[in-house]
């Protein structure tokens, strides 16, 4: 029996984790789970799955979650040293990583030098600490299995191959709900405008930066970390239809893609079987209904986000975690009203162009960085708004 700790179970990727494991022909217990505010959904889950513990990132709402665990067995634990002891238990194999935000840095790295297999939706454990979470998970023969659908794909595609054969890789990017607007447009999109995403079901943040191009320069900078190649080895197409989900193109010009529908179940059900696949009651392609597949490039001129994020992560060093937490501010604030959706990028860049780079860096220089490009995103935010 394989057995999981979920960080981040009460997120999008945490609850359909739990949905395909409920329909999966293959036993799984799930050891542990976490959520940083929601208790009433957490509450539900650990009972439904009768988890070992839960734990509460918000450490004021721990004496709320124990009063409504009252009569179980459950261990409740709170705050970043109870997600690094889930992450750490003795009888997990697999660790699923879906919280958001920097937070989920430390309890990867401890699950890694704890042997854990890591399922990765948390895009910044690579994007800020690719490569001390790479040369770690290396270092104790740790898999790094990728949960976005992009990475997934590419995973798969990559299975049996030598990575001497890889030319470049190709991520696809929906476009978002933006993709034909001009730049006057950009100008007047509304909170409720970026949220409405034509293909996929995500959360807020990842949602809008779904819609700045963000997310896809995010996922470059991950792709580079995960199948160690160079930046100029990996590009970006815009596929409004969203179902191949990503392409390699090898050295002889053969050029494979994975395809499937917009479903994230597909790629959590993969991370969670590997490396088997297993039968499941998720609905099948049909090509003769999609009927069409376009491709574009990508417009960084209007969405300069991607941009961005391949010079932060050509840069390297403590870049990536300030390109990172500059646009966690940025998004935040449009979410709340106090920035506008084109506003987005020109606070990023401000941030990153203040930014004194340090290379090499250790994981406290790391954080540091983090820390200090939320201090600056937010004067900076204060200043353009």
């Amino acid at each position: 029996m394989k057995q999981i700790s979920i960080l981040g179970s009460t997120g999008s990727i945490g609850t359909q984790t739990l949905e395909v494991i409920e329909n999966l022909d293959e036993e799984i217990s799930v050891v542990a789970i976490t959520a940083n505010n929601s208790i009433d959904l957490l509450v539900q889950q650990a009972k439904k799955f009768k988890v070992d513990y839960a734990v509460i990132m918000n450490e004021e709402k721990v004496s709320q979650l124990e009063s409504k665990l009252t009569g179980t067995t459950i261990t409740v634990l709170s705050g970043l040293e109870g997600l690094t002891k889930v992450a750490t238990l003795e009888q997990v194999d697999l660790v699923i990583n879906s919280v958001v935000g920097a937070i989920g840095v430390r309890p990867t790295l401890a699950a890694i030098k704890a042997g854990k297999d890591i399922g990765l939706a948390n895009k910044e454990t690579l994007v800020t600490a690719g490569s001390i979470v790479t040369r770690e998970a290396k270092k104790n023969g740790v898999k790094l299995l990728p949960i976005d659908s992009e990475h997934n794909a590419i995973f798969q595609v990559l299975n049996g191959e030598k990575s001497t054969s890889i030319k470049r890789l190709i991520l696809t990017a929906s476009g978002g709900p933006f993709r034909e607007a001009t730049a006057s447009e950009l100008k007047e999109v509304t909170v409720e405008d970026a949220l409405d995403h034509p293909n996929w079901d995500m959360g807020g943040k990842i949602t809008i930066d779904s819609a700045t191009l963000m997310n896809k320069g995010l996922e470059v900078i991950e792709a580079h970390w995960l199948f160690d190649l160079s930046f100029d080895k990996i590009d970006v197409v815009v596929h409004p239809q969203s179902i191949v989900h990503s392409l390699v193109e090898f050295k002889d010009h053969s050029t494979i893609a994975e395809l499937g529908l917009p479903d994230m179940k597909v790629p959590i059900q993969y991370v969670l079987t590997y490396p088997n696949r297993k039968e499941n009651n998720l609905e099948s392609l049909n090509l003769a209904e999609v009927r069409k597949l376009t491709f574009e490039e990508a417009k960084t001129d209007l969405f300069s986000c991607l941009e961005y994020a391949y010079q932060a992560g050509k840069v390297g060093g403590t870049m990536p975690a300030v390109l990172n937490a500059a646009n966690e501010i940025a998004v935040s604030k449009f979410l709340s009203h106090q920035l506008k959706f084109n506003q987005i990028p020109e606070l990023i860049s401000k941030v990153i162009s203040n930014h004194q780079v340090v290379y090499k860096p250790t994981l406290d220089q790391i954080l540091q960085a983090d820390t200090w490009a939320r201090s600056e995103a937010q004067k900076v935010g204060d200043q353009i708004c």
